[in-house]
This record gives C-alpha cells, structure tokens and sequence, in this order.
C-alpha cells in the first residue's frame, strides 16, 4: 500500500484492486473508504449487478422480443405466426431450415386461455420465461392458467395445465412434408380466450412473408427495455427476488416507470456490452462438467438440461444463460437422454484445430454413415453476430438427410463449409462469407440408441484448401 498524509482526515493508504486503485483513512482494516472510493465502489457495485442481471434476464428477454418482433407483421395475441422461408427464420434465434414452425403468444391476464393441439403435430407451451409447461405436448385440449387463477367450474374436456406467468407461447412443429396433410392439420387447431369456448374462433395465420422482423434481442438500452416490460407485466418469483433487488438501483422495479437517469443510462449500456462478451464466452466456450459429446470430439451438447429433473436446470445461471443466448426454448424433448419422439443438438463453435469458425475458410465436416436417428439428421450454419442463420447470396444455410447430397463409398457423408464452391461436391456446400464467425448445430430428429451410448464418432469441422475455380476465357 502506498502511504500519504490527508490534513483533514488523518494518513490514507492506498490499495490496488483490478478495479483501481481504493484509498482509506488509516488503512483498508481500520478504516474508512475516501469520497472518491466510495464512488467508484457504489459505481462498480452497480456496474457489476447489471452484467449479471444482464444473464439472468436472457430467456425472459427473448420471450419478450419475440413477442414484440412477431406483433410487427400482425401476430399479436391468438394469432398464429407461420415461418417458413429462409428470411421468415431469420428473426429466431438458431431455426432450424429445414421444417416451418408456427408460433402463437397469448396472454393470460385476462383469463385463461385454450389451446387445442391436433393429432400429428409436436407441440408445447412456454411461459415467459422459456419454462416448458409439463406434460403438454400430446393432442389434447387444453385449458391453460394464469398465477393465482383458479379453474372454472367447467373444464369438461380439457386438460388443466398452469403457467407460472401470464405470457405463453404456442409452438409447433409440423415434420410432414405433404402441403395438403399440413394444412388439413392447422385447420384443427385453436387458440382462444377461454370466455370463447362456446363458439371458439377459426385459428387465423399470419406471415412476415419475407419482410424483416425484430425478433432478435437488441443490444444497448432496448435489452433492457424488453426485460423492465418483463418485470412489470409478470410476478417476482422467489428465486429472483435478488435480482430484482439488484436492479432497483439502476431504474429497473417493479410498479415503477422505467426512466433512467444519465448515470443509470451509463452504467447500463456498458454492462450490455460487457454482459454480452460474458454471455459470448459463456456459451462458445463453455466449461461446463459433460458438456462434449465425445472426449475425440469438438462438439458439445448444445442444451444441458436434464430430461429427468429439468426444473433444476433453472437454478443454474451459466448454463441457462449459455442455452438462451444463442437458442430459443428449452424442454425434455430437446436434451433427451434415450430413443424416443424428440430432438438432439449438438454445437460446434471450433475447427478440428480448435480454432473458430471463420466465414473467411473452407471446412469439410464428415457426417459417417447410419446416423442414430429415425426421421432425419441436419447440420445448420449460424452468424455469430444474430444467432441466426448465416445469410448468404445463395440463401442456404444447411444441408440434410431428406436432401440429395453426394455420398462416399462407405456410406459417409462430406458436408463442405466456405466461400468456395468444392468441385463435384456443389450440392453438399454451405456458402459462408469472410469477414463473420459462424457456428452450428448438428440435429437428429428421433435420435436412436447409437447416439446416447456415443458410439457413433461424428466428425469435426476440418480446415481444408479447395482449389481456385478456373474462369472460362472470353473469345
């Protein structure tokens, strides 16, 4: 400690700290902080609560922008969202390309709602904070319940369930790829106050139909509008009631206006930058017990949810915040831990090497023969940036099973990644553009039992140098 002599107050010794340097009359011991280190600890203190509340809020953020971004193009509440093309997608975070998802948000504050899930679809609802509502993903009717609301007397018919908030949202996912069976299909289903269920609504379907829409979480002052909208709108669970504290200094409470001041602004535009870096480290290089796929491979399991206890998943920060960053909605279904109806991920953000992915270089990813599922594998690019599909010119983001792909002699698959075109592999090539990072998932719909005893050794990304094409001559 450096020593210096304060007439007015007696010695002060100074500390150095990774936030600076703190100086104390008499000694940090014996002590008290100066003005000045009382400032910069109450400004660090704030600073550092936002970064964190910055994690904890990336779910509810999501849910909220979603909702927000899918009300742009007419999909307000009951109303069905249908996303099918290449740019549709681009306002989720990490779609899958390959099949159409349709989406509904409704809110349960003024009553309960219901929600009728046809036979042939997968299906399940969300509250706001991304939390899967148990045990409804089968065809049924359900009645869906707002926090606090009691049944009513009638609920001939339909399967009670409750939400934790009073935001949800509907999705399904419609593998058939018969238009005709689809939309036989969507006919059935309904979204409806439940004060409707005497003459209940036709389910009306919106599109974005190829227009830009604002479902990606803004950076800045706007992530923290989305999560104030959150807080106001929703109840303080146990849990969180920390955080919430936490935010009160920083212009964020409950039944409160949220008007920051300019220190506030400060504070809270920085730690969504910083809380982002956190976030970016946090899940492209987690480090996280058994989050690889195998100990040979660079590719982890995207969602470390346990499928028997997922409630649990909510009490880890890290690995929560990991998930939602780069992904929209979590369930048993997606991190299955046997065969079954349901959905694996795998991600990977590094080359063999393990070195990023760059847009800049060209891969080869060899997908071996007799992949453990029963629909179909695919393998999706994502931007670093959105978390989104990584656009290109060509507007293809992914290669699958259900396509015609080139094979090798043993059955293997060579999927190519670049701003090359690979000769005589043109149909198993995803353009990527130099200059942007990207990352993937690997999927497999009804994953078999090969997968979950990692027995089956999928390859990782390789750097690979592809020959230059050569121009044709001008006569």
């Amino acid at each position: 400690m450096a020593k210096r002599l304060n007439k007015a107050t007696g010695p002060t010794k100074t500390l150095t700290t990774h936030i600076g340097k703190l100086s104390f009359h008499h000694g940090f011991a014996k002590g008290y902080p100066t003005k000045e280190t009382v400032e910069k600890l109450y400004e660090e203190r704030d600073f550092q609560r936002a970064c964190q509340a910055y994690l904890w809020g990336l779910p509810a953020v999501a849910f909220a922008q979603m909702q927000y971004g899918q009300a742009t193009f007419g999909a307000g509440n009951g109303v069905l969202a249908e996303i099918l093309g290449f740019d549709d997608r681009l306002g989720i975070l990490t779609p899958n390309a390959t099949t159409p998802y349709y989406l509904a948000f409704a809110d349960l504050s003024g009553g309960p709602t219901v929600i009728e899930l046809p036979a042939g679809v997968r299906g399940g609802t969300l509250d706001a904070w991304q939390r899967n509502l148990p045990d409804a993903e089968k065809p049924a009717r359900y009645l869906i319940l707002g926090p606090n609301q009691n049944a009513p007397a009638d609920v001939a018919g339909c399967e009670v369930r409750r939400s934790q908030t009073f935001n949800i949202m509907m999705g399904l996912r419609i593998t058939t790829t018969d238009p005709q069976e689809r939309n036989a299909q969507l006919e059935k289903l309904r979204v409806y106050p439940y004060a409707q269920r005497e003459n209940p609504p036709a389910i009306q379907i919106v599109s974005p139909k190829g227009k830009k829409w604002p479902g990606i979480p803004e950076r800045g002052m706007g992530y923290w509008k989305r999560l104030n909208e959150v807080i106001q709108r929703e109840p303080v669970e146990e849990r969180d009631r920390l955080f919430h504290e936490m935010l009160k200094p920083l212009g964020i409470e409950k039944g409160k206006p949220f008007a920051p001041n300019a220190r506030q602004k400060r504070i809270l535009t920085e730690a969504a930058l910083v809380g982002e870096a956190m976030a970016k480290a946090n899940t492209f290089e987690r480090r996280f017990a058994g989050m690889m796929y195998r100990p040979d491979s660079r590719w982890h399991y995207a969602l470390q949810l346990d499928a028997d206890n997922p409630d649990e998943f909510w009490n880890l920060l890290d690995q929560r915040s990991a998930w939602f960053y780069e992904a929209y909605s979590a369930a048993p279904s997606m991190a299955p831990k046997r065969p079954g109806a349901s959905s694996a991920y795998l991600g990977a953000y590094q080359d063999k090497r393990g070195n990023w992915l760059d847009g800049g270089k060209s891969y080869r990813l060899r997908v071996p023969a007799n992949a453990p599922m029963k629909l179909f594998w695919s393998v999706t690019l994502y931007d670093v940036d959105t978390r989104s599909l990584f656009v290109n010119k060509q507007r293809i983001a992914d290669k699958s099973s259900r396509m015609d792909l080139k094979k090798n002699a043993d059955g293997s698959v060579d999927i190519y990644c670049g701003p090359k075109v690979p000769k005589g592999f043109e149909s198993n090539w995803i353009p990527t553009v130099a200059g942007r990072n990207w990352f993937s998932y690997f999927r497999l719909y009804e994953p078999t039992q090969p997968y979950f005893d990692r027995s089956w050794p999928l390859g990782d990304f390789e750097a690979v140098k592809l020959e230059a094409r050569r121009r044709k001559k001008k006569k």
